[in-house]
């Protein structure tokens, strides 16, 4: 079936007066998200180490990794009406100086019990909005034909959880708890500076001038809004899962060392985060339905292999592997779907709460998994539940989202 492509709105963003400048912009942006994603997934990590030194017990690891995300998923709400409303210029320097409390405060003193560590990772979940800041400003830049590939490739910032994996582990084990939590504070305060001084919104964005609480209701009225929530929260949601629950899941059910979990998260987030801006990519040469259908089916088969489950090698590391990329490219293929369907104005607003699904959609199933772990000793059954998600994903993206992109072709004829 046709599914239409983007075309040219004649934007301010598609007449943008510098040469280079929305690159420059896209740049900087794709940073400040790795920066503050970095910040995010601090605890992630550390999940294992928390757990022996404190005694917790599955659920309570599980639930310490799973804060920052669901209160970094929900703040985007907010977060995306505020970009529409004051851009990213303002937004992006405010939320990474807002996390570096938290960040301090959690390597200082807010590590030695649990009630200390979900209160840090609850204002650590701060980090988690800055999703919510660039995709509006970086869809401001770009012309419609452009932002599933500008889009992605800012999302490629959520490579920051990788930047976590490889550092926190080795660095507390070096240099003492507070060290990685330092370091990251540091470079949140450089990065804000930086954007304060020369980040710049896109010429002729689309300013609303409604209140936030009509925009928000407006917002929930759009059918694209819940459409696209649904699906980001089974792509990203899946991605979010696995990043910070694979460590533990590597180190219970395949007995690896801290470090090489660790590591071996940072290979599955930079496949996910590589394959982000090729999914956007594709999404605006052959439409989002079929990339997300493609990547949703390889979801389904990823999960079901790995249900079994499989020796780690080659089998169990071939099959989270290529979840990793179905995951990535349809978390781009959500966002190119945004871009094609939501008006200017409300790209932040809309934003907002798809991302917000997407974390959502991330910090159930390690509660689940943990859940399921403590009662059967085995992974498989949270496992079989990714795989019914993802078909069930693939059976609305065929139906009601097709539909939905389809009668977007009239009207673009009529534009």
């Amino acid at each position: 079936m046709y599914e239409p492509s983007t075309r040219s709105s004649g934007t301010g963003a598609e007449q943008a007066a510098v040469p280079g400048r929305p690159w420059l912009m896209l740049a900087l942006a794709t940073v400040g998200f790795a920066v503050n994603f970095w910040a995010w997934a601090l605890l992630s990590p550390l999940g294992p180490r928390f757990k022996d030194t404190l005694q917790l017990t599955s659920f309570q690891q599980s639930l310490l990794v799973a804060v920052p995300v669901v209160v970094g998923s929900l703040g985007r709400i907010p977060v995306g009406a505020l970009t529409d409303r004051y851009g990213g210029r303002v937004m992006f320097p405010l939320v990474s100086t807002a996390t570096v409390i938290p960040v301090l405060y959690l390597g200082l003193a807010g590590h030695s019990s649990l009630g200390a560590l979900l209160a840090g990772g609850f204002f650590l979940g701060i980090g988690g909005t800055a999703f919510a800041v660039g995709v509006p400003f970086v869809n401001a830049w770009f012309p419609p034909r452009r932002r599933g590939l500008a889009i992605g490739i800012f999302g490629m910032g959520m490579g920051g959880t990788a930047i976590s994996a490889l550092t926190t582990v080795n660095l507390v084990k070096a240099r003492g708890m507070a060290d990685p939590f330092l370091l990251t504070a540091a470079v949140l305060l450089a990065y804000a500076l930086i954007a304060a001084l020369f980040l710049r919104d896109a010429p002729g964005r689309t300013v609303p001038d409604e209140a936030l609480s009509r925009r928000l209701a407006d917002t929930l009225r759009l059918g694209i809004t819940w459409q696209a929530s649904a699906l980001y929260a089974v792509a990203f949601g899946g991605y979010v899962a696995f990043s910070v629950y694979l460590p533990t899941y590597l180190r219970t059910g395949y007995g690896l060392t801290q470090a090489d979990a660790a590591n071996r998260m940072a290979g599955f987030v930079l496949l996910a985060v590589a394959m982000r801006p090729v999914g956007g990519w594709l999404a605006d040469r052959v439409g989002p339905v079929r990339v997300l259908g493609v990547a949703l089916t390889v979801v389904v088969g990823g999960a079901v292999l790995q249900s079994f489950p499989p020796s780690l090698v080659p089998l169990g590391t071939l099959a989270c592997l290529v979840m990793a990329a179905a995951l990535g490219a349809a978390s781009g293929a959500v966002f190119a779907l945004v871009a094609l369907l939501v008006p200017a104005g409300k790209v932040g607003s809309v934003t907002g709460v798809v991302g917000a699904a997407g974390g959502l959609g991330g910090f159930v199933p390690p509660l689940v998994m943990g859940s399921v772990y403590g009662a059967t000793g085995s992974y498989a059954l949270g496992l079989v539940l990714l795989a019914v998600v993802a078909a069930a994903a693939l059976a609305f993206t065929g139906t009601g989202v097709r539909r939905t992109v389809v009668r977007r072709r009239p009207a673009e004829q009529a534009g």
